[in-house]
């Protein structure tokens, strides 16, 4: 009788410590970012880019992985990817809407690292212009290192 209650707990606590982590996903920013593929981004009636755009001047937290753009050790504007550096869209291995461009809010600095980061600030959706990035983060501030 013990052991059954034992695996009883044991496995709802499974469930629900599953549940939450779902959860999580499927709040993420970067999950909904993903969705909408970059070929995609020009075509109004897509559901995803309605989904993005939804996203348009709000205040969003991102976890990420900084992409310098210069050989600064520290840098207030610099790309932000939701895989390492080593997976990053520049190497061929995610696509372009897994990576934003950053803008930190009154030039903070922000000094590289290896681990991901959390950034919070305003999004911005630029769809179907070859010549920029097609996510960027405006007046970001740093949450957590």
């Amino acid at each position: 009788m013990k052991n059954l209650i034992f695996s009883c707990t044991l496995f709802v606590g499974a469930l629900l410590w599953q549940s939450a982590g779902l959860s999580a996903q499927t709040t993420s920013v970067w999950g909904t970012l993903t969705m909408l593929k970059y070929e995609q981004a020009g075509q109004d009636n897509n559901p995803f880019r309605k989904l993005v755009q939804q996203l348009e001047g709000q205040e969003v937290e991102v976890k990420g992985y900084i992409i310098p753009l210069t050989g600064q050790r520290a840098q207030s504007n610099f790309m932000f990817s939701k895989f390492p550096y080593n997976m990053c869209f520049f190497c061929g291995k995610a696509g372009p809407e897994s990576v934003m461009e950053v803008y930190m809010d009154d030039n903070q600095e922000v000094a590289f690292s290896e681990k991901p980061i959390v950034l919070k600030g305003i999004f911005r959706f630029y769809p179907g212009d070859p010549n920029q990035i097609m996510y960027k983060l405006e007046k970001a501030v740093l949450v957590e290192r």
